[in-house]
């Protein structure tokens, strides 16, 4: 098992991914493939093991199996669809994104429907445990490596860079609900990993008392999106990573989670959920 640092856009601690055996979690985006490859040499995976569709994480995928069709990917059932007819995923991201789309990105290119292995959550999956574990994304599933008990978590746990104790949850839209990503954070922690494999960067050995700090961050977060307007959220995030951690780490921090998309997603919670209660009081 090894940590693969993509370095997106060529910066170090932004994305990484995991290889387990002859499996990937999250190969990254495509505009980073040529650095995975690189580190894989002559090694050939045989499945790739999909946290979420989110292209830092995943958009990578239709690439890798135009390289190696026969490559089996997993992923959950609500973002399979979007694997196949990347149409609709793309048009989301391109609102988010604008023209930065394929220098950030690179190219998305769709996976065969026969290559795809849609999870629901409770199964096995290459000998790997799986959840469903929404909250970050509605399509969101996370893997415990029972042998080595090592829990990958996509962005459900959060984002921690090498060099700081600060943890970040990315809370980019649309399908940032807080109720169900502490749930999601608690079924993680039912597992009692050993350690927790992270996405955006690296390993995490005190899985308990990082999980417990992360519900706190994302409660303290969500209040602050409610409480703030989007430029006072920003400039307080771009001042609070200056004030604590190195000009390095806050760079890789700013791009692992962009302050711009943190508040927006934040914010459509808010939204949401004052609409579900007016609904309800209806």
């Amino acid at each position: 098992m090894r940590l693969i640092d993509v370095e997106h856009l060529g910066r170090p601690h932004v994305i990484g991914c995991w290889q387990v055996g002859d499996a990937l979690v999250d190969p990254g985006p495509e505009s980073s493939l040529a650095t995975l490859l690189a580190a894989l040499g002559d090694e050939r995976p045989r499945a790739l093991l999909l946290t979420h569709i989110h292209l830092d994480h995943a958009a990578a995928t239709g690439a890798l199996v135009r390289r190696w069709p026969d490559l089996e990917v997993y992923v959950h059932e609500r973002g399979a669809p979007h694997l196949i007819d990347p149409g609709k995923l793309l048009a989301s991201a391109e609102r988010l994104y604008g023209d930065q789309m394929e220098r950030l990105w690179g190219e998305i290119v769709p996976v065969p429907e026969a290559n795809v292995k849609p999870l629901a959550g409770g199964e096995q999956a290459l000998g790997m445990r799986v959840a469903y574990t929404p909250g970050h994304a509605s399509h969101h599933v996370c893997y415990l490596h029972e042998e080595s008990g090592t829990a990958f978590v996509g962005d459900t746990g959060g984002v921690r860079v090498p060099g700081s104790e600060l943890i970040v949850p990315p809370t980019p839209p649309p399908d940032i609900d807080v109720e169900a990503w502490e749930g999601s954070i608690g079924i993680v922690e039912s597992w009692a990993p050993q350690r927790l494999a992270l996405t955006h960067f690296g390993a995490i050995e005190g899985p308990a008392e990082h999980l417990a700090k992360l519900r706190e961050r994302l409660r303290e977060e969500a209040q602050l999106a409610r409480e703030l307007s989007e430029s006072d959220y920003e400039r307080r995030y771009r001042e609070g990573l200056a004030a604590q951690v190195s000009p390095e780490t806050a760079a890789e921090l700013l791009q692992a989670v962009p302050p711009e998309y943190q508040w927006r997603g934040l914010d459509r919670y808010w939204r949401k959920r004052e609409e579900r209660a007016a609904t309800t009081q209806g």
